[in-house]
Parts: C-alpha cells; structure tokens; sequence
C-alpha cells in the first residue's frame, strides 16, 4: 500500500500552531509536527469512533493495553506488562508527573543540550534544578556525542536524584547506542539516580536502523527508570493528546499514581485511544516506513546544499527525529540566522530555547516539494552571512 505524502496535511485555517500562526507567504519549519496527513488507518478509527455520537467518560480498555503490548515487544524487543503502563494525556505532562514524584524540590537532575525546550521547565517547575552536560561535536563522524567524564561528574553530586533521558534526542537526532544507553544507565545505578527517559520519537529513525528502549536493556535499568511513549509525534497525531508512563518499578508508579491523582490528570481522550489502536498494527508500521524514507530524502538534499554552499555549518547526521539540528559554531548565532530566514519565509526554531544558542532547529517532515521550496530560500538568506 502507498501512501500520500505529497500533500500538506494541515492547511492553514484549520487553527494550526504550525500554519496558522505564521504569516501567509512563511513556510513552516519549525514546531515538531509533520506536514503529512494522518495515517488512513487512524483517519478510519477515528471517524468511526465519532460516528457513534458518545463522548462521555471512558474506560482505558483491554485492546489498548494489548496494543502497547504487541508493538513494543513485537518491534523493539521491549517485555512490557498491563501493570507497567500508565496511559495520560501527553508527554509533556509526564515528564513533570515523573520528576515530582521521584525527586524533591531543590533536587538536581542531569539533563543533555542542547535539549527538548520543555524539560527545562518540568525540572524547574518542580523546584528543582537542572545540571546541564554539553553534548560534544565530533567531526570525523558528524555527530554529537555524550561527555561521559562530565556526566560521571554531575551524578556524582550528591544533590542530582534523576537523570532526564531524551531517547532518540531531540533536537541532535541523535539514535542512542546499545552501548551509550549501557554507559549511562550503570553511571546513575552506580550514584543511585532514576532514570526518566523520553522516547516519544522512537520510530522516526534513518531507514535501516532501530532504537533501543532504556528499559529493554537490563532488568535493573528497568527497575530504575521510568519510560514515556505515544504515537503522537510519530504518527503526526499530536493534537489527540495521548501517552504512556512505562515502569516495571512498582514503587515508582505507586508515586506517580499519587502525583497524576493529586494534579487530576487522571482521564484519557477516547479518540486517543482508538487512535493508538489504529497506529500500532500493520498499516500504522507501513505508514512508518514510507514517512521515514521521505524524511531522510528531505535530510539528504539539505545536506548536499549545505555541503557544497555552507560548509562551515555543523549538520549532524539525522540518525532519528524529523528534526535537524543546525550549528552555525557563533555565540548567538542561531537567533540571527533564524530572523534572517523569517525574512526570507522561513520559519524555524532559534536554538537558544534549546541551550544552544548557537545553532538552530529545522522541520524536515514535509512534502518533498516543500522541502525543495524551503531549501531554496535558507539558500537565499545565508548567503550573505554564512560561508
């Protein structure tokens, strides 16, 4: 079955943050959201879902549990139990539920940037602090890479509890090795620190590829950590609002019970959870694939311009993510360049939101088209600045 991505799947007027909030003649580049229409088979479940007029209250049901269930161990290789799973309404709130419930205020948690713009505000919202290690550019391989002598160091401090795990890594692209996950997981075992890893854009990886779930490793990273999943980036459904807390540890979900009680966030959108049925099965791992191959063709015409026009950029290798991200090597050189290329039509994300102020974050989840279009005025708005 093939499938359409050359159609833009949120046009403007359908109150979208990405479109909607952008002039007309601006493409959109920047929020973590596709520009391909939903997969059918959620499209499908959805409607008929709607169809049947009720939209009370609901039961998380059996089906759903068995979905996660199936696609993980399936997929990935991920052992997961009906007990372990914890469905809420997003990731974002989550990350905070799981922070406030495995630390106190004043507490440090170790975090890699740049990094996913809301972690920092899930560590300081709770009232504790972030401890930032500075992922290290490698030229020879063209990635960004863990400072493994620096993360030991700020474990070892007695005031870091938990360590905020973005797994693959958004904004880097980064796709997490068996052996890099190992490392850090014997490092926070070793100083007593929770894991709390993010795994929201684990199928979004370069054709070929695979991740690697934190939890799936060992049976003690599964009893120190804590695991966040939904469908939602990786199938373009962010607006449903659905997720899931992982956790073998029965003692770390019993706290996170009581924090999602104490805050009401109790309840699930039912649409969510026809939508995640629909996702995991067959169809949704077609989708997948196909979505993943026009990502990576986006990734390699934008890598061919800048090699050629901009050498001097640090363009990662995207390993996984939809997102790119964009070293310009100068201190404060991502909030010019991304006004600059507002001013050509071209919205991205300036870096300093992330802890890199030096670079940006690029969308390269978009018709091939638009993706064309959108490389042709970056073009004409580094011209002048960029060598």
């Amino acid at each position: 079955m093939m499938f359409d991505f050359t159609t833009e799947g949120a046009p403007r007027g359908t109150n979208s943050v990405k479109w909607d909030s952008c002039a007309s003649d601006v493409i959109p580049m920047w929020v973590a959201e596709m520009d391909f229409p939903a997969a059918p088979c959620i499209v499908k479940a959805v409607q008929e879902r709607v169809a049947k007029a009720v939209f009370g209250y609901t039961l998380v049901p059996d089906s759903y549990y068995e979905s996660v269930i199936r696609w993980f161990g399936g997929r990935h290789g991920w052992s997961i139990t009906r007990e372990q799973i914890i469905p809420v309404q997003g990731i974002v709130p989550a990350t905070s539920i799981a922070v406030k419930a495995l630390t106190n205020p004043g507490d440090k948690v170790v975090l890699l940037v740049p990094a996913y713009n809301c972690f920092f505000h899930n560590i300081t919202n709770q009232g504790c602090e972030t401890s930032e290690s500075r992922l290290v550019w490698n030229p020879q391989s063209r990635r960004y890479e863990i400072d493994f002598d620096d993360i030991e160091r700020r474990c070892a401090d007695p005031a870091a509890k938990a360590f905020l795990l973005c797994n693959p890594h958004n904004p880097c692209g980064r796709l997490w090795s068996r052996e890099e996950l190992v490392r850090l997981g014997e490092i926070c075992l070793k100083y007593g620190l929770a894991v709390i890893s993010d795994e929201i854009h684990c199928e979004i990886t370069a054709p070929g590829t695979s991740y690697v779930p934190f939890a799936s490793i060992s049976e003690e990273f599964a009893q120190n950590s804590v695991s966040f999943v939904s469908p939602t980036k990786n199938f373009n459904i962010a607006g449903i609002q659905i997720a899931n807390i992982i956790s073998a540890n029965a003692d770390f979900r019993a706290r996170m019970d009581r924090v999602i009680n104490i805050w009401e966030h109790c309840d699930v959108n039912q649409l969510g959870i026809v939508a995640l049925e629909a996702a995991y099965s067959d169809e949704g791992a077609a989708w997948l694939e196909q979505m993943n191959a026009v990502v990576h063709n986006n990734y390699r015409l934008l890598r061919e311009l800048f090699d050629s026009r901009f050498p001097s950029v640090r363009v990662p290798e995207l390993e996984a993510t939809y997102l790119l991200w964009l070293d310009f090597n100068r201190a404060d050189a991502g909030k010019e360049v991304s006004e600059r290329l507002l001013r050509h039509g071209v919205r991205v994300s300036d870096g300093a939101i992330y802890g890199g102020p030096s670079g940006i974050r690029l969308n390269l989840a978009c018709p091939e088209a638009t993706m064309k279009e959108g490389l042709r005025r970056i073009a004409e708005g580094l011209s002048t600045i960029v060598g």
